[in-house]
């Protein structure tokens, strides 16, 4: 597929993400098959599909949490590195948010967000202190600053994971079903988190079962099945108008209750 094909959206940059013919297994198990996705710099990307259709796995692949048999990956043009330093600074760039929260349990919420700043990009203490505030600030969760994640909720703890992530500074965003392990009033304040900073001109790539977010929040909505990328198209078309069968039968089984 053309990055123009690709890319329905308009006044989008620069590719910045390209997956090329990527392909994966589990054992006997072909989880990504020839995956190929351009996510363009300010674009959001949702990732939509049945339980098993290899959205977590591509998702975690895009930064070599999980490792990938054929084709390419770039972030920035740079393709990337199996291991190192090299891989280590391209990680830096990706922010990552996943369904449990992965806090330092033994760190208050602002020692969370500082930790990365300061040990991965040489930034002072003061100076990430004051940038974690505005971003605990931005989250809605300013005032939990000097506690310690036991004592917040799960909404407010995927927040903090959040503004932790945004401390780094990354090029771009992946979220893997950030929401699942919430309760469902807790979903929607991390969402409106989510809404903003799509808005905000971020580069998010987001696997959810949040069918409102991706009408919502996406450029383009991308829907797997079986491993493989089936349809792609913005939300409004992909909603209204599914040219899959196996997209329309998803859609089906989901939007009637």
């Amino acid at each position: 597929m053309s990055d123009t094909a690709a890319s329905p959206g308009t006044g989008l940059g620069q590719p910045l993400v390209v997956l090329k013919d990527v392909n994966k297994h589990f054992g006997d198990l072909h989880v990504l098959k020839d995956i190929n996705l351009t996510v363009h710099e300010g674009e959001v990307v949702v990732v939509i599909g049945p339980s098993g259709s290899g959205k977590s796995t591509l998702c975690r692949t895009i930064n070599r949490l999980e490792s990938f048999e054929s084709g390419s990956i770039s972030i920035h043009g740079d393709e990337l590195p199996e291991e190192g330093k090299a891989l280590a600074r391209l990680r830096a760039d990706v922010g990552m948010v996943f369904q449990s929260f992965n806090l330092f349990s033994h760190k208050t919420i602002l020692e969370n967000v500082t930790m990365g700043p300061v040990k991965a990009r040489g930034v002072k203490p003061a100076a990430a202190r004051a940038k974690a505030m505005e971003l605990l600030e931005r989250v809605g969760v300013d005032h939990q600053a000097e506690k310690y994640p036991a004592q917040l909720s799960g909404g407010q703890q995927q927040r903090v994971a959040i503004a932790r992530s945004l401390a780094m500074e990354p090029s771009v965003m992946l979220f893997d079903e950030p929401t699942s392990a919430l309760d469902p009033e807790m979903i929607n304040e991390v969402l409106d988190v989510m809404t903003q900073l799509a808005r905000s001109g971020m580069t998010m790539i987001v696997v959810t079962h949040e069918m409102g977010f991706a009408r919502k929040a996406a450029d383009r909505v991308v829907f797997m099945s079986d491993g493989a990328i089936v349809e792609e198209n913005t939300p409004e078309e992909f909603f209204t108008n599914p040219q899959s069968s196996r997209a329309k039968d998803f859609l089906g089984k989901i939007l009637t209750h």
